[in-house]
This record gives C-alpha cells, sequence and structure tokens, in this order.
C-alpha cells in the first residue's frame, strides 16, 4: 500500500470504468479462520487471506497464546501451526485495537481454555464498544471474566477454568459477533451448549459462523428454531486437507460494485461468489444496486457490475439490518440516485467503529443533502452537491471507502476534482490497498 496523505482529493472517472479487480480476503471469514486453525490438532493453511489491522490484531493474539503463526502477505498466505503449545502461559495480555471481532472472539476462546490469567484491552473507543453480551452468556457457563473499568467493557482480566455446558441465553441485539464467539467455543465445553438469542440478532453472520464450524469439522451443530443454537460438546475440530481458501470480502467488494453505478461501464470481482454459493450476507448488497438500476451478475471470473449511459439511477428503500456493514456505501451514492433513497435497520451501527448513523448523516449533510436522521434510519433527499467538500472519516475505514466512490463522479463534467477525504489511511483496517486498487483503475480508464 502506498503511504496515503492527511487528505486525500478524489479523482473523478472522464470515462467509463473498465477492467477487473479482486477484493481483499473476507475479514469475517479470514478472523474466524484463525480462531477455528488455532483449534485444530494440526497445521491449517489459509489462502487468500486478508491481510489488515483486523487480521494482523487477531494473528499476533494468537502468537502471543503461544501458537506459531506465520504471515506471507504478497502470496495472501497465513500457516497456522504450534497448537500443542497454545495456552501454556500463566498470564498473556492481549490487544485488540478497535477490532469488535477479535475482542468479542479472543474473550470466548480465553474463557474457554484450561487455565491461564488472560488480559484483554483495546483502543479509547473499543472501551466504548460493547461487550456485556458476551461477558454475561460466558459467565453463565462458568467463566470467570471480570471488568476492569466499567461492567460490560474492555479492559477485562479472564481467569479461566473452561466452560461448562447447559442452556444459555444471549443478548445479542448490539452484535451478532456476541453470538457467533460463544459458537466458536461451544466445541470446548464440557457438555453440550444450547445457546437462545434474546432480543433479536443479525443471522446471516451467526450462519456464516456455522457454516465455518462444519468446514472444520462440526457437521452437527443445529438451529431448532432462528436465533437457538445446539452444539455437541466436548467436540475437536478438524480440518482434514490443512487449507482453506477464503471468501473474497463481500463488505469490501460493496465499495468497487457502486464504482460502475457512479462512473459507468463494467467492473469484474474476481473471487466474488454468487449469493447462492458465498457463506457472507454482505453479498446481498448486490440486491440494493440492482434494485437502483445497476446490473449485477455471474461471471466466469466472479461477479460483475455493469452501468450504461442513459440508464436511470433510482432512490430505494431498503432494511439493512442483516447486511448492515454495507447501508454506508449506499447512504453515500444516494445523493446521485433519483428520488430519495430510505436506509432502516441500522440502529445497531451507532456501536461500531463510531456512530455511523450520526456520521453518514452529518457527511451527507456536509455535501449539502437533506436528511432525516432516526434512531434506526436514515432517509436521504437528493439536493445538488457541494463543491470542495472535505469529508470527515471519524477513524472509519467504510467512511473512506464509501465517499471515495462518490468522489469519483464527474460532478463538473471535466475532471476537475471537487471532494477530500480525510485520514484515508484509516482503510487500513480492512482494505489496505483500497485507494491504490481505485487508482489504477482510473487510470485504465483514460
Amino acid at each position: 500500500m502506498s503511504a496515503l496523505p492527511p487528505q486525500l482529493l478524489i479523482k473523478p472517472f472522464t470515462r467509463p470504468v473498465r477492467g477487473e479487480v479482486m477484493p481483499p480476503g473476507s475479514k469475517s471469514i479470514t478472523n474466524r479462520a484463525l480462531l477455528l486453525a488455532a483449534l485444530c490438532p494440526q497445521p491449517v493453511t489459509l489462502t487468500e487471506a486478508l491481510f489488515s489491522e483486523d487480521s494482523q490484531l487477531m494473528i499476533e493474539a494468537l502468537r502471543a497464546l503461544g501458537l506459531t503463526v506465520e504471515a506471507q502477505a504478497p502470496r495472501r498466505l497465513i500457516r497456522v501451526s504450534g497448537q500443542e503449545n497454545a495456552f501454556k502461559a500463566e498470564r498473556v495480555a492481549l490487544f485488540v485495537g478497535l477490532a469488535g471481532t477479535a475482542a468479542r472472539f479472543l474473550t470466548a476462546l480465553c474463557a474457554a481454555a484450561p487455565a491461564g490469567i488472560y488480559g484483554i484491552d483495546g483502543t479509547a473507543r473499543m472501551r466504548e464498544r460493547p461487550m456485556g453480551g458476551v461477558i454475561a452468556a460466558l459467565r453463565a457457563l462458568g467463566a470467570d471474566i471480570r471488568c476492569l473499568a466499567q461492567e460490560g467493557y474492555l479492559p477485562i482480566e479472564i481467569h479461566a477454568r473452561g466452560l461448562r455446558g447447559g442452556e444459555v441465553e444471549i443478548d445479542a441485539q448490539e452484535s451478532s459477533q456476541f453470538l457467533s464467539a460463544l459458537l466458536l467455543v461451544a466445541p470446548l465445553a464440557s457438555a453440550p451448549i444450547t445457546v437462545r438469542a434474546v432480543g433479536g440478532v443479525r443471522l446471516p453472520f451467526v450462519r456464516l459462523t456455522v457454516g465455518m464450524m462444519a468446514q472444520f469439522g462440526q457437521q452437527h451443530v443445529t438451529e431448532p428454531a432462528p436465533g437457538t443454537f445446539h452444539v455437541p460438546a466436548p467436540a475437536s475440530y478438524a480440518r482434514p486437507s490443512g487449507e482453506l481458501a477464503i471468501e473474497a470480502d463481500a463488505s469490501a467488494a460493496s465499495y468497487l460494485l457502486a464504482l460502475p453505478v457512479v462512473a459507468g461501464g463494467e467492473l469484474v470481482l474476481a473471487g466474488l461468489l454468487t449469493p447462492a454459493a458465498s457463506l457472507q450476507g454482505d453479498i446481498r448488497f448486490a440486491d440494493a444496486l440492482r434494485a437502483a438500476g445497476a446490473q449485477i451478475g455471474a461471471h466466469a471470473h466472479g461477479l460483475a457490475a455493469r452501468w450504461e449511459p442513459g440508464w436511470v439511477r433510482r432512490g430505494i428503500t431498503r432494511q439493512f439490518t442483516d447486511y448492515s456493514d454495507t447501508f454506508l456505501t449506499l447512504a453515500a451514492i444516494a445523493p446521485l440516485l433519483q428520488g430519495p433513497t430510505v436506509i432502516t435497520g441500522i440502529a445497531h451501527t451507532r456501536h461500531q467503529e463510531t456512530d455511523r448513523v450520526a456520521g453518514a448523516a452529518a457527511e451527507l449533510r456536509r455535501l449539502g443533502q437533506h436528511v432525516i436522521e432516526t434512531e434506526d434510519s436514515l432517509e436521504i433527499h437528493p439536493r445538488p452537491l457541494r463543491t470542495s467538500v472535505e469529508i470527515e472519516t471519524y477513524g472509519d475505514h467504510r467512511f473512506a471507502m464509501s465517499f471515495a466512490i462518490l468522489g469519483c463522479h464527474d460532478l463538473h463534467g471535466n475532471g476537475r476534482p471537487w471532494l477530500t477525504i480525510k485520514h484515508p489511511a484509516c482503510c487500513g483496517k480492512t482494505f489496505p490497498s483500497f485507494f491504490d486498487l481505485l487508482a489504477r483503475l482510473h487510470a485504465g480508464s483514460h
């Protein structure tokens, strides 16, 4: 990744985008695969893996826990071995940065360890992100987890003694990662576990977790009712082939799928699976773009997004609860759509890297748009776009990438830049090469 300046002026596309790109490996799948590989008895190699801040934090945590993790970024390979050396230290300190996935998954992993004392902490913002649901459920299964500052938040200290089985309820309204974390370690318990989500949960990511558990030998996890899961235990993980290919990231792909809507042309996203084949719920963002007027379909190498001159960009109404990591992509391009765009089901995103609902409303208003904000929704009414706008990213990768796609729109009709992204390097959290890739596509469109 090239070094990025504090402020990056986005170059509009003066010609339709053309080409083929490969999105990074899925963050959700990479981090789950790292944890599952750590629980296998033999080495596991991950191919097409994501290399980003989030995955690096998980790698460093596994190393601190005693595993050997060899990472080859240019080849997108990660090899996890030395599982027999894990959890041998009496005391381990783990730092999770702003990675919610790492924070929740490592909390469950350490709580399921047979012994040891594990401290987990993160950035100031991560200390504000909720952890209470997973902590309460693990405590109900016998875990000794101590919140060192505020109950339900980092930093925490875990005095590991394993988990017992039984029935447990979990409040996963704030994050489906709570339930996924518990499911991933449930086979390590001393007896079977039945866990029921109370108050609602976004199930696509949970079912991704169950699907990946099956890939690592746990094919008998059942869902007797929506949001209720039964996990046989004790049971061992295994990946007999010793290898797992990581899907392309559907969340990261949302920006690239939206680029032809903004710039015209056709872009092939290599390695991106169709909705029928993908484990990732975020692939449903393709349906939102289709509703807005884009043509998106299977390609020999992945998925292709297409937009032709004369097609009408339509404002749409969409419920984003189950694929909310992509809502900012739609919100950012909403000023180009005809008619209002209504995005609902996003209240939980107020507790992510930043308050994404409030942040989106603020940046769209900065661009001159009329925005109606509620706790759970945004209603965006297109207005003429202001020029010379600097977009605040709040340290949130999704703001940087979503609004950069809007900046690719040739607002003046002559290629003159009009939108600046502040602190673009925050995209390193999940897509370090994003702006390099965007620059290559821009160069290739001339």
